[in-house]
């Protein structure tokens, strides 16, 4: 125990967390606005008549529309006061509990990153920020602090370790392993500029391949031991720039390239952004009153980050066939998934059977990935039951010709068309008996 109060509870110079706001304030900021600027707002949440949610959070609908474009301008503003240290505890708890509702509004450009985002975020409104340079130590010199606990750097490089690991173990299967996924992933790419032709080429497709997987590995032990800490550092840079230029990831490569403050030393961020804040070199072990509560609150978070990335192993057949288990899992540009169908209603009550036109009901983007999804599927079926029970007719839904790609992979058959989907329940942790086997399923099952 003596051992683990030193290491969480060692007073160090708090100037890791302190450039970390700022920079994390500043690229929150950069996401809201940039989302309103380049459309992605209008594309996701403004223009579809209803969004594919989170199962469960389908009241967060009430927010659809052109209000999202004030909404997101809020969050862009609270990361500035997030920046600025202005009102702190606000700003980062409203920014944490606007970003988990714009998350859960939207799966249709679903990006592990926004995921992320919430736990960094939830994390910040714990820490102590805004002791210093900020405009909340100014205006109360009080709360103003040179120091923080051992324990705000650790808890931010743990999560970052399960991130990181989890990726690079995700990679290790079939179509990473024969670089054909990674092929897919660089098609589109082949119009950029320099570099185009040059991500073509199936020696650079080995090389991104291989590097994937050990830099995920190996970058939060290399930034940890000080002998190879540089040598990561240049190479954390050179990955995420060149994610950001390929990729085009948003904010997360230089949120990713921030996290890096906390692996230097303290004196050395000091020397670097805070040339005129006071040293503070002192060793003193101070255990808090809430050391109890923090030990158990940290151990059951920490718990459920182990667990959640492989509850898709609890659940029967592949993940990467069924989707069941995907998400918040650190499945990161892993596959590619096409899919085609037919939704048929059958009204039960005059008998008349139509097919669905898609266009009626969906944008553009969500029609193309509607068809590979099972809980999209599910969720549309759901949304036509409703929509015709308020017009006091009952209908059941089938999808037909149900069919899906996987990694450029042949179609195989996908959905039961005999299953009325609009009377089908979702479990989050389960399988859903509707979504046929996979090939691999089979095998097995020979």
């Amino acid at each position: 125990m003596n051992v683990l109060n030193r290491f969480l509870f060692t007073k160090v110079d708090n100037s890791p967390l302190l450039i970390f706001r700022i920079f994390f304030g500043i690229l929150v900021a950069c996401e809201c606005y940039g989302a309103i600027i380049t459309g992605w707002v209008r594309q996701n949440l403004v223009e579809p008549q209803f969004t594919f949610n989170f199962i469960g959070f389908d009241w967060l609908q009430f927010f659809q529309g052109s209000g999202m474009y004030v909404y997101f301008f809020i969050m862009g503003t609270l990361g500035l006061g997030i920046t600025l240290g202005y009102k702190y505890r606000f700003s980062v708890i409203s920014f944490t509990v606007l970003w988990t509702g714009a998350y859960l509004m939207q799966k249709t450009s679903y990006n592990n990153h926004y995921y992320l985002l919430i736990l960094i975020s939830g994390m910040m409104c714990f820490f102590p920020a805004n002791t210093d340079y900020s405009i909340d130590s100014q205006k109360n010199p009080s709360i103003k602090k040179v120091w923080m606990y051992g324990y705000v750097k650790w808890i931010i490089i743990l999560q970052l370790l399960i991130v990181y690991t989890y990726a690079s173990v995700a990679k290790i299967y079939g179509d990473w392993l024969d670089f054909s996924i990674v092929r897919i992933l660089m098609l589109d790419k082949s119009g950029y500029y320099v570099i185009g032709e040059l991500l073509q080429q199936p020696w650079i497709h080995k090389i991104i391949g291989i590097f994937g997987i050990i830099f995920d590995l190996l970058i939060v032990p290399a930034l940890l031991w000080k002998p190879t800490r540089r040598i990561a550092f240049f190479a954390a840079i050179f990955f995420h720039l060149f994610n950001s230029i390929v990729f085009q990831i948003g904010i997360f490569p230089y949120l990713s390239l921030a996290f890096t403050v906390f692996f230097f030393e303290p004196e050395t961020i000091r020397r670097i952004f805070f040339k005129k804040k006071i040293a503070f070199n002192s060793n003193e072990v101070s255990l808090p009153p809430f050391k109890k509560t923090l030990l158990w609150l940290t151990s059951i978070y920490f718990l459920v980050q182990l667990v959640l990335p492989i509850r898709h192993h609890l659940i029967k057949d592949d993940v990467l066939w069924t989707e069941e288990g995907h998400r918040m899992s650190w499945r990161m540009m892993l596959r590619s998934r096409s899919g085609k169908g037919q939704f048929k209603l059958l009204n039960t009550t005059s008998g008349i059977t139509t097919i669905v036109k898609l266009e009626d009901y969906l944008s553009k983007k969500q029609r193309r990935r509607i068809m590979g999804y099972p809980d999209f599927i599910w969720q549309f079926a759901r949304h036509l039951k409703k929509e015709y029970a308020e017009k006091g007719e009952v209908i059941s839904v089938y999808l037909i010709n149900s069919k899906v790609s996987i990694n450029g992979k042949p179609y195989r058959a996908f959905i039961d068309p005999k299953v009325d989907l609009a009377k089908e329940t979702w479990n989050h942790f389960d399988h859903h008996e509707w979504i046929l086997p996979s090939a691999h399923s089979e095998e097995k099952g020979h």
